[in-house]
């Protein structure tokens, strides 16, 4: 039963009502988890100790997606490697930003709280070891069948669009952008599911990815034009040993791996909170029972209605 609160909030989230907008709706967790540990001050600590600005912030956004795309399952990816010892092997540079700045003090201590929550209500998470979320979610969509769309902040995986079946929701100031071909291909000009190609040629500085000596956006996007693809490009233009070297390399290094050993889960359950007791007590001893009540509303209510459509 819902309380009065949590349908108030169900009433008030835009689009609610819409169409499904998805069969499934893979969530970036840890892009999702930085960006509401970001964009929601520290506030209240728990017991005065812990802060749980991301847990909430997480929980909300969660919510709200749910309540906006309507999936008809759900499922979100996990970081088991934020920089995975293979891809550092192939390019030494890759994401070294992470050692610069790993994960703040503030934030660690909420993570495991969030993983325990999302088990409590019922939403499958998925991390594989030795590979980051964008692997993970590149496998499910591989293994899906029906329509999805993928909630992150990481361009890596604008490699994955696919029209009509795949597309991103990307965050941006004016809100969630969908990235489809035609808009991979209006911001960078080259064919749609060739942005993988793009970056290796161009770079990608947050991705420590260094691109080919004096190749910008433009040159990058008129050689994809040209060649197709990184394998045209080693095929057919004349490279140094040292940039033949790193093409081949980028290759295995950023497209997300779409092969790794996993199942594709069930994404629904027949009815919610999995674990009622320890969601409840997790939520009271973190003061986040509002967040995680509307999380859960918004599940119940596709399920139901869901359930209701056969």
């Amino acid at each position: 039963m819902l309380t009065s609160a949590a349908c108030r909030w169900l009433l008030r989230t835009p689009q609610y009502g819409a169409p499904v907008a998805c069969d499934w709706l893979f969530i970036d967790g840890s892009s999702l988890i930085f960006r509401a540990y970001y964009g929601v001050p520290a506030g209240d600590r728990a017991g005065g100790a812990v802060q749980v600005n991301a847990i909430r912030g997480f929980l909300e956004r969660l919510g709200r997606l749910v309540v906006q795309r309507r999936p008809r399952r759900l499922v979100v990816a996990d970081d088991w490697a934020w920089r995975p010892d293979w891809r550092v092997d192939l390019i030494p540079t890759y994401k070294s930003h992470r050692v610069a700045e790993p994960v703040p003090a503030g934030l660690a201590p909420q993570v495991p709280v969030i993983h325990a929550l999302l088990d409590g209500i019922g939403i499958d998470v998925v991390g594989v070891c030795d590979h980051e979320a964008e692997d993970v979610i590149a496998t499910l969509t591989r293994l899906a069948s029906g329509t999805v769309e993928i909630a992150s902040g990481d361009r890596d995986l604008f490699a994955l669009v696919e029209d009509p079946r795949v597309r991103i929701l990307y965050p941006e100031k004016s809100g969630l952008t969908v990235i489809d071909e035609g808009e991979v291909t209006r911001r960078y000009e080259v064919p749609g599911r060739r942005y993988a190609d793009f970056a290796i040629l161009r770079g990608d500085p947050s991705d420590g990815l260094p691109g080919l000596r004096g190749v910008g956006g433009v040159t990058a996007a008129g050689m994809i034009r040209r060649y197709g693809d990184i394998a045209g490009v080693l095929r057919e233009k004349p490279l140094s040993d040292a940039d033949r070297q790193y093409l081949k390399s980028a290759m295995r290094v950023v497209p997300p791996v779409a092969d790794l050993p996993i199942a594709l889960p069930s994404g629904r359950r027949g009815a919610y909170p999995a674990h009622e007791a320890a969601m409840q007590l997790l939520a009271e001893q973190y003061g986040v029972q509002a967040a995680c009540e509307r999380l859960l509303s918004a599940v119940r209510r596709l399920a139901d209605q869901q359930s209701g459509d056969g």
